[in-house]
């Protein structure tokens, strides 16, 4: 896990009422406490927390300012882990909420601190899980996840109210446009064209079950021999179709970003399972079809698309911190993502 060093005063973090509240509500917490950013995401703010029992925490909350209505509702994501607890899906353990703004200037979450290994890049596959087994076992591990996440009873876990049950790729469709339209970017390379192709051609609709939303390998936490000990960023968590799932894991498996400063993929080293492999695994432990694969490659671009937009609309409008020094590549791969999904659209 990758960590900046704390500022005077950390983005999102009023240090005085932070302590006083873990004093209160996180049993053991022992203030003052330090607050170090961890990096690796444009999502929500998320800090690996230390008290003066060394002890660690991590605490997620949302980027400051003004945000698109619905986005990162960090309390519904510490709901979701805490009723996936107990599950047979590996979560970290929540450990105290808050819905108050007045602590820190937005709700937030504490969760226990999981030790594992980030796979972020090849040079962290080949410096991290060195055996050509290990990777292999992890690409296994991960789909093996997903087809449990896919398999929960959402009712049996608290969780069948999350979302509607019918209607999420329409959902979908009208929740990514509206982001897209708010970036106020423009078409950027065929976007327009490319959401009207998906909803000429949705698939029948499948039985609901729990989806993540953001499920690939930098939002699990794995082990030195490759099991997945823990599953991350569970903000674009709903009831919805789990080849919606299947297909991002897929694209961002064998996809590289298009920014110049993205490192070659974790999954490039030599044991990890090729995307056929994972999608033949998949089939057979979750038992599901994966007949409409490319239709979801294609949406699965469009949106990663749209979602990274929003990233970097809020990057230059200054709602998360420091920008990256290749803040200008993220229109160029905004646009390669719209293309990625147009190449899927001619395979469907």
């Amino acid at each position: 896990m990758d960590v900046l060093p704390t500022a005077p005063e950390p983005l999102g973090i009023e240090a005085g009422a932070l302590d006083r509240w873990f004093g209160e509500h996180v049993a053991g917490a022992v203030p003052p406490l330090r607050y170090d950013r961890v990096t690796g995401g444009h999502s929500c703010l998320t800090y690996l927390v230390g008290d003066a029992g060394h002890q660690r925490y991590v605490l997620r909350r949302p980027p400051v300012g003004a945000l698109l209505a619905t986005a990162h509702d960090v309390t519904r994501e510490a709901r979701i882990l805490a009723a996936l607890a107990g599950s047979g899906v590996p979560v970290p353990r929540v450990l105290g909420v808050c819905d108050d703004p007045e602590v820190t200037g937005a709700p937030f979450y504490v969760m226990a601190y999981v030790d594992g290994l980030v796979l972020r890049t090849a040079a962290d596959s080949e410096a991290l899980l060195p055996s050509p087994q290990a990777r292999r076992r992890a690409g296994y591990a991960l789909v093996d996840t997903l087809a449990a996440l896919h398999a929960v009873d959402v009712d049996m876990v608290g969780l069948g109210a999350l979302s509607r049950r019918d209607g999420f790729l329409d959902r979908q469709l009208r929740r990514w446009s509206a982001q897209w339209a708010a970036c106020e970017l423009g078409d950027m390379g065929g976007m327009a064209a490319l959401h009207d192709w998906l909803v000429a051609h949705r698939p029948a609709e499948s039985t609901a079950r729990l989806v993540h939303g953001d499920f690939r390998l930098g939002n699990a936490l794995l082990g030195p021999d490759g099991d997945v000990l823990a599953l991350l960023d569970w903000e674009l968590c709903t009831l919805g179709d789990p080849l919606a799932d299947v297909a991002y894991l897929l694209r961002t498996w064998s996809t590289p970003d298009a920014r110049a400063s993205q490192e070659r993929l974790p999954s490039a080293l030599p044991g990890f399972p090729t995307t056929d492999e994972l999608a033949a695994r998949y089939a057979r432990q979750s038992g599901r079809s994966i007949a409409e694969l490319d239709y979801w490659m294609a949406f699965t671009a469009w949106r990663a698309a749209a979602i990274l937009a929003g990233v970097y609309r809020r990057y230059l409008d200054g709602k998360m911190g420091t920008p990256p020094d290749d803040l200008p590549t993220f229109a160029t791969e905004v646009e390669a993502r719209v293309r990625q999904g147009v190449s899927f659209t001619r395979r469907a």
